[in-house]
């Protein structure tokens, strides 16, 4: 409903200098930039819905709450895109343990063929191996690494990986075949998500214009039959009538955006 900040998107960093991909912190300039520009369309939106400057403004106020609902696009991005490149590490280190191969060995071919994949070194799945790789080089144990990035990422699916992979280590289970078949598991189900916003992807774009389409209809009215909607922007029940919509407005919008993210 409102554009994206083009500013580069970077995770946030705990005290200890780790990301943690739950928590994003806004600069002042980014919020500047996005209540500047969600003000430009509550502005713009109100004017539509009321030809009255003064309530046009005070809308404008609602501002002041764009930064948290960016906050939490950006998040949700942000932990998406951490997902696709965790199935891409999984797939790298299921092949490199079939061949007999050591985690620690595994660990560092996924890290070369994930720096093909994806060449920007700032890659999140990329500075992950690499601080696993230092903590392994430090005396820490694989589980201890991943065990913390899980805890950073607060994704289910490497949750899932790291108890597994804990268990089957504690156990001395086949190693071989547990990452194999939760490299499958996992991989199958990222995919299936991809699948699904592919197929919703159209009805999204359908959602967003019909989202804009109360507003053009309603600015085309009052540009073309301006004394027929007068009565509409002047009188208090027109009034009434606007601010109703405005809420069918925002509610449909709210139940729109539920209804499209599916959860798996």
């Amino acid at each position: 409903m409102f554009g994206k900040n083009k500013n580069k998107e970077k995770p946030q960093q705990r005290e200890d200098g780790l990301t943690d991909y739950d928590i994003y912190i806004m600069s002042k300039k980014e919020k500047i930039i996005n209540m500047a520009f969600a003000a430009a369309v509550l502005f713009f939106v109100g004017y539509v819905f009321y030809q009255n400057p003064f309530i046009s403004a005070l809308l404008m106020l609602f501002c002041v709450k764009f930064p948290a609902i960016r906050t939490k696009q950006i998040i949700e991005k942000r932990k998406n895109m951490l997902t696709l490149q965790f199935k891409d590490m999984l797939y790298s280190l299921s092949s490199a343990l079939s061949v007999g191969k050591s985690v620690e060995t595994g660990i560092r071919d996924s890290l070369n063929d994930l720096r093909v994949i994806y060449p920007d070194p700032d890659t999140d799945i990329i500075k992950e191996l690499e601080y696993i790789l230092r903590g392994i080089g430090m005396n820490n144990t694989i589980e201890e690494m991943f065990g913390q990035f899980a805890e950073r990422a607060h994704i289910e699916d490497i949750d899932n990986f790291v108890d597994i992979f804990v268990t089957c280590k504690r156990t001395g289970g086949d190693l071989i075949e547990v990452m194999r078949t939760t490299s499958n598991t996992i991989g199958e189900k990222i995919e299936i998500k991809q699948e699904i916003n592919t197929m919703i992807s159209g009805k999204k774009y359908e959602f967003n214009f019909m989202m804009i389409m109360p507003v053009i209809l309603v600015e085309f009215l009052a540009l073309t039959s301006g004394d027929y909607m007068r009565p509409v922007f002047t009188q208090i029940p027109g009034i009434m009538a606007m601010t109703v919509a405005i809420a069918i407005f925002v509610l449909a919008y709210v139940v729109g955006s539920k209804i499209m993210k599916i959860e798996i």
